[in-house]
């Protein structure tokens, strides 16, 4: 279970607040769809949520082990168990599918392992194993600048998954891309919350929310105004939160 009590984060000189005092929880397998207006705050809440961004204040536990105490962003220890997949994957285009999932992300992997790009013949094969579940591995030797959209996304969720993440928060991980690949990514997020348990927080559209999501995000204005568990919104709900 993780629980998030007050959280808030402001900007310009602490001045005025992105997120104002969100309290939720969610738990181990749930997906969550993120969904609001444009400028409500969905990508600083799932930074936030990554320990990818510093809280201004709140509080932020997983099972009952507080990791954010009035502020901050986390330990390592913690940072290591959370992705965050932005729009676009930072992936090194001039490096391979392979070399990508294991040099790993910022925050997820130690800067000797970042530097030299050393790995242990576990992780090695980890790392295959993971590409190979994801119908990727005849591109585990191909550079990720020439991976389409769709395999990029795969690529950067089998990164997360072979440095530990039990948390993923994805900013809009299918924004451009065809439906087919969109589906491939978004049943990927889907399958690893069913059958291992992970947890997934994603800003997607609206339709997509309903389609793939246990439960439902509203957030307007830095804050969670509605909380459902996944289904087709009613017309007063999307009104509710400025998506009508």
């Amino acid at each position: 279970m993780m629980k998030v009590e007050r959280l808030t984060l402001s900007v310009e000189g602490n001045t005025k607040e992105v997120l104002h005092g969100i309290t939720t929880q969610f738990k181990q397998g749930e997906m969550i769809g993120l969904v609001g207006p444009s400028g409500g705050g969905k990508s600083t809440l799932l930074r936030c949520l990554a320990l990818r961004d510093p809280w201004t204040g709140g509080d932020y536990s997983w099972d009952g082990k507080k990791i954010i105490s009035g502020g901050g962003k986390g330990s390592q220890k913690y940072r290591s168990k959370c992705a965050y997949l932005e729009q676009n994957p930072s992936l090194n285009p001039e490096k391979s599918a392979l070399k990508n999932v294991l040099i790993g992300q910022v925050g997820q992997t130690s800067w000797i392992r970042r530097m030299t790009g050393m790995v242990r013949s576990d992780d090695y094969m980890g790392a295959m194993d993971e590409l190979e579940k994801f119908g990727l591995l005849d591109k585990a030797h191909v550079k990720a600048g020439k991976l389409s959209g769709g395999e990029r996304q795969r690529v950067a969720i089998c990164r997360a998954l072979v440095h530990g993440a039990d948390f993923i928060a994805a900013d809009e991980p299918v924004i451009g891309l065809d439906p087919k690949s969109a589906e491939n990514v978004l049943g990927t997020l889907q399958e690893l919350c069913k059958n291992k348990g992970k947890t997934v927080i994603a800003a997607l559209p609206i339709e997509l929310a309903e389609r793939y999501c246990t439960r439902i995000w509203g957030l307007v204005d830095g804050k969670i105004e509605l909380d459902v568990t996944g289904r087709r919104l009613t017309e007063s709900e999307k009104r509710s939160i400025d998506l009508i």
